[in-house]
């Protein structure tokens, strides 16, 4: 394989990944050639990347936990072998190790985006010897790293306290601009919702620990709300007969994902934006999800869980509620705040574009680029 500037590696793909199309594009503005490994179906980039981006999707092994990361690393490590590249960017843990031997062979340096915090997901949860697993590997692999990323100032200090590592570069999930005004995308008008309901906007996996449910068992005491879902997962199902069972299937919708750089025209047809991870794990005490910043992009205020991050950007800017989860009635209670009082909504809307500036990727990307380029000029 002909060598390049980066050589760029992740689990999942990239078309529906908004951080790697992030950085990608940064990458590609600096005039860098990039190879793209990943391990996901085949699927075309978007036009703006072909120039300068190679994309080669590696299929998916079927198994999970170690078992698929062995499998994920042997993959990668056989694809990438004969790339000779100035820098090797692991954008997740699983493809860490493949990277980390492979600028070792060709004397590239190494990133490190630490978008979660891997060895506490809600996966490990209940499996210490999993949790165990994933830390020996983190903790081998981060001190190679010449540079690590990260999404929150949570998950930083969390990192740099467990692994002595210098603070990692906090890059937020965020997208880069707000949407462009498109009538043609509106959610009430694809669904031909009334114009007195209140739409509140679940967009995302529908997994469990992600808050997907509680919303749905609030509704029958909000009645001026509709709750539309973006996204899908193992709990759609459950959703579409749960929603039955309450009476409330027509003020219940289920619409499937939206790439990237299509979401934030419809996410701004929302009312108010859910982010309501749950408390099962550190990953998600820390997080700071790409859906908090796509609902502040596109001016929708927000209900939020009570976990540490979130609190600090809701709290800070004043763009929208927070809920304590274990307490059911209090979050039946605050979607009715919200429902019933459009001048609040105003208000908390009119907030959303500061703290959205503060945290955008048109702020974070030249500081993105800036280490890349001392990376590349130490190399």
């Amino acid at each position: 394989m002909a060598g390049c500037d980066v050589c760029f590696a992740l689990v999942g793909s990239v078309p529906h990944n908004s951080r790697a199309l992030r950085q990608l594009r940064a990458l590609a503005a600096m005039g860098l050639k990039v190879e793209v490994f990943a391990i996901a179906p085949p699927a075309a980039l978007p036009r703006d990347l072909t120039a300068t981006v190679r994309y080669h999707p590696l299929p998916p092994p079927a198994s999970r936990g170690p078992r698929f990361f062995g499998q994920v690393d042997r993959r990668l490590r056989a694809a990438i072998r004969t790339c000779q590249a100035r820098v090797y960017h692991a954008s997740d843990l699983y493809v860490l190790p493949a990277l980390a031997a492979t600028a070792r062979r060709h004397g590239g340096r190494l990133v490190f985006d630490a978008r979660e915090r891997y060895p506490y997901v809600a996966g490990t949860v209940g499996r210490p010897l999993q949790q165990y697993f994933w830390k020996l590997l983190e903790r081998r692999y981060i001190r190679q790293a010449d540079l690590v990323l990260t999404v929150s100032e949570g998950i930083a200090a969390h990192l740099v306290r467990d692994y002595s590592i210098a603070p990692p570069l906090v890059l937020y999930n965020a997208p880069e601009t707000p949407p462009k005004f498109n009538p043609e995308a509106s959610l009430r008008l694809r669904l031909r919702l009334p114009d007195e309901g209140v739409l509140f906007l679940y967009q995302g996996h529908l997994r469990p620990g992600r808050g997907c449910l509680m919303p749905l068992e609030a509704l029958p005491h909000v009645p001026e709300a509709i709750l539309v879902y973006l996204g899908d997962g193992p709990l759609a199902p459950v959703i579409r007969e749960r929603a039955a069972a309450l009476g409330i299937t027509d003020r219940v919708h289920l619409l499937p994902p939206v790439l990237p750089d299509e979401l934030l025209t419809v996410t701004a047809s929302a009312d108010v934006g859910l982010a309501l991870l749950e408390d099962t794990c550190l990953n998600h005490r820390l997080a700071l999800p790409n859906k908090l910043f796509e609902y502040l992009a596109a001016g929708v205020p927000v209900l939020v869980s009570d976990l540490p991050e979130l609190r600090r950007v809701v709290e800070t800017y004043q763009v929208g509620y927070i809920v304590d989860l274990r307490n059911p009635a209090a979050l039946a209670a605050a979607m009715r705040r919200l429902a019933s009082d459009a001048c609040l909504r105003q208000r908390l809307a009119a907030n959303t574009g500061a703290a959205f500036t503060a945290h955008s990727w048109s702020q974070l990307a030249p500081r993105f680029q800036e280490a890349y380029r001392n990376l590349l000029c130490d190399g």
